[in-house]
Parts: C-alpha cells; structure tokens; sequence
C-alpha cells in the first residue's frame, strides 16, 4: 500500500535521537524543577536557560512525528493495519485520561496533565506501534 503521508525509512533515525533527548531531557527538567537546577554551575546559569522547556518540547513534537510517521523497511498492509489501529488506539486513551483529568484534577494540577497531554497521543502511538510490531517479528520466528 503507498502512503503519500509517510517519510522515508532513512528519517526514522534522526527522529528516534529528537525524540529521545526531548523525553530524556524532559524527565530530567521535572525531575530538577527548573533548568537552573540542572546546571548548577553559575557560568552556565548566566547563558541563559529560559527556553529550554520551549525547545524540549519541540524536540518530542517533532522527533515523535518524524518517528511515528515514517515508512518502515517493508511497508505493507500488515503495517498500515498496525499504524491505523495504534493511532485510533493512542487518541481515545488520550482523550479517556482528559475525560479523567477534567472530573477529578483541579487547578495547577489540571494543567499539568494538560501540559503532558499534548505529547501522550504520539507517545502512546510510538509506544503501542512498535510494541506490536516487534510482537508480531516475534510470533513469526
């Protein structure tokens, strides 16, 4: 089947890096509260770190994209199967934690899972897709 909407197979790996340092970075950014935290080196403050969380994010969005919708070596039905199910399957989990999030979080809690809910639907399809590609190279040896 040919997807007018997919990248190249050659892409995956530059996506895959983005993606990885944005999450990684990101872990490491909450984990330290701020970037001033993280560089505990005042010459490294001075430089000026305000954007860091603008540039982590756009490091998920655009590494996650690059991912999740690039063509894999064999691009068959079976894999447009996978990539369609993984993607309807990533959307209504997203929308079933906002569901929850609105009834039972409140205030700055709220919009901290609003904040992670902009990259749960590429997460959860990169996460679901490969996972069930990589069962299904498994069940075939």
């Amino acid at each position: 089947m040919k997807s007018s909407y997919l990248l190249p197979n050659k892409y995956k790996t530059i996506g895959w890096v983005f993606f990885l340092s944005g999450i990684i970075s990101g872990i490491f950014l909450q984990i330290y509260d701020s970037p001033e935290n993280i560089f505990d080196i005042d010459i490294i403050n001075n430089l000026g770190f305000e954007y860091l969380d603008e540039v982590i994010s756009v490091l998920i969005i655009i590494g996650g994209l690059i991912v999740g919708f690039s063509k894999e070596k064999v691009e068959d039905e079976f894999i447009h199967k996978l990539r369609h199910e993984s993607l309807v399957w990533a959307i209504i989990l997203n929308y079933i934690i906002l569901f929850f999030t609105v009834l039972f979080l409140y205030e700055g809690n709220f919009f901290t899972v609003l904040v992670y809910n902009m990259f749960t639907p590429l997460i959860f399809f990169i996460v679901r897709f490969n996972f069930l590609k990589m069962k299904s190279s498994s069940d075939e040896e």
